[in-house]
């Protein structure tokens, strides 16, 4: 590659960022990403042991859900406020400190404490990590975004989610439920170690004379507010087919205070005013979201189906997956390291809507070779929009800003993925079949739809190579 080719910054950005920096948080970013789904094969054996029904054990997949899209930004703020290495070494204990409740738990309440604990700790592994990026590369004078830095804490952060469920399908197979919680163990004492002895510390905060000080830099009530608003929202999804309206209207009114709050805040945690000047950070925010929707349906929805409807087992279903997330792995990384933009989101529109489409073509009698190509396409989508979305974020949003930002952009893949919860409980409620699943499919072609349209009339977007 000749130097013209070269992507700006590269150069510059491999003597900044040493093995020895970035591995703690490529580390410690997987936590988050491998929990999503690591517990999916182990419900059923979690039902067992603690004597409670299969249906009431899905409240630990909620739990984590429900912390890590309130962590997420929180994490961020305080990464902000506090310091980044301090909040990511904080928040990897408390990742331990939930490791060790889920091994040595005997009832379902600690076992969902466990699971609160795990996302709260991993959450604030990756604002802190972007924050951590940010200055590593102002300090070093890059004009440009670290594009490998960004690419391998994506892989590590989100391309990886998909490994859970093969992950998990052999652990639970080998030695039991209970390692799906011990697996954290390792990771966070690696992560936390590497962090303490490589990533150089923190410069000296400014001291705040009182707690009111503390909770205003902070904006406790717009981070009340914030969770409040979310956890309602969850409980309205997770209960659907069944809807609790009045669980929908507080999550509204909720909403509306926190928008009330934050355009009169000092220091919001909520950003009100940037979203709506910030434009397109707030198209940034949808795109994710619209993608995290289709792709973790995939994920759930159609291995529910592969194994209802083709009797597969937990661990098959997963292992079907790997191809996705290796393909999302590989075509990550280059993305990255050039700082591509426009057409990489191009391509995740495009290949959202024929994967999406080719969910209706599936039957019971459709050969595997067929589905690994639509799982593929979906790599395809995960490997280009995380990528681009979030080397797009990074400059979007000042240094002082990228934590809360990161965090929140996170936080609406969750919301994705909630949703995405919600659409394969309603849909897949009495029965798993072809035609349900095809129900799903014309949702994620209409959903796929909006994000083609959100991407090609976005004039800054298309006027716009690289980041």
């Amino acid at each position: 590659m000749t130097p013209e080719q070269a992507a700006p910054g590269v150069s510059h950005s491999a003597k900044a960022f040493s093995w020895r920096f970035v591995t703690p948080l490529f580390t410690g970013s997987a936590i988050n990403a491998i929990n999503t789904s690591l517990i999916a094969t182990a419900l059923v054996p979690i039902a067992a042991a603690v004597h409670v029904s299969v249906g009431r054990t899905a409240v630990l997949v909620s739990a984590l859900y429900l912390a890590c899209a309130i962590a997420q930004p929180v994490g961020g703020k305080l990464a902000e406020e506090f310091g980044p290495r301090r909040v990511f070494l904080a928040g990897t204990l408390v990742v331990l400190a939930g490791g060790l409740v889920g091994c040595t738990g005997q009832n379902l309440t600690a076992l969902v404490v466990a699971r609160v604990l795990i996302g709260v700790g991993s959450s604030a592994v990756y604002p802190s990590a972007m924050l951590l990026i940010r200055r590593r590369a102002e300090t070093a004078g890059l004009d440009a975004p670290p594009g490998g830095v960004l690419g391998g804490l994506m892989i590590a952060g989100a391309a990886t989610s998909a490994l859970g469920l093969p992950i998990g399908g052999v652990l639970v197979d080998a030695w039991g439920w209970r390692t799906t919680f011990f697996i954290n163990l390792p990771f966070a004492v690696l992560a936390l170690a590497m962090a303490f002895v490589w990533i150089p510390a923190d410069t000296r905060v400014r001291r705040a004379r009182t707690l009111r000080e503390i909770a205003a830099r902070l904006d406790v009530v717009g981070i009340a507010g914030f969770g409040g608003a979310i956890a309602a929202l969850l409980v309205f999804l997770t209960g659907l087919p069944h809807a609790n309206w009045s669980v929908l209207a507080l999550a509204v009114v909720l909403a509306a205070g926190l928008v009330w709050w934050e355009l009169r805040a000092r220091s919001p945690f909520f950003d009100v005013r940037l979203l709506a000047t910030n434009t397109a950070l707030s198209r940034t925010y949808l795109r994710f979201a619209v993608a995290g929707l289709c792709v973790y349906t995939v994920l759930y929805g159609l291995t529910q189906w592969l194994q209802a409807g083709r009797g597969m087992s937990s661990e098959q279903a997963g292992l079907l997956l790997l191809p996705m997330s290796a393909l999302s792995a590989l075509l990550a990384r280059p993305i990255s390291r050039r700082n591509l933009v426009r057409v990489p989101l191009i391509v995740a529109a495009v290949s959202c809507l024929a994967a999406s489409a080719g969910v209706l073509a599936l039957t019971e009698r459709t050969p595997i070779v067929w589905i690994v190509a639509i799982t593929l396409l979906f790599g395809i989508t995960l490997g280009t929009t995380i990528s681009a979305n979030q080397t797009t974020l990074y400059t979007q949003v000042g240094a002082g800003e990228i934590g809360t930002a990161a965090g929140l952009f996170r936080t609406f893949g969750f919301l994705g993925s909630i949703a995405s919860s919600a659409l394969i409980s309603v849909v897949f409620h009495t029965q798993v079949n072809d035609h349900r699943l095809h129900m799903i499919a014309l949702i994620m072609v209409t959903v796929s739809i909006l994000g083609l349209i959100i991407v090609l009339t976005d004039r800054t977007l298309m006027a716009r190579a690289r980041a």
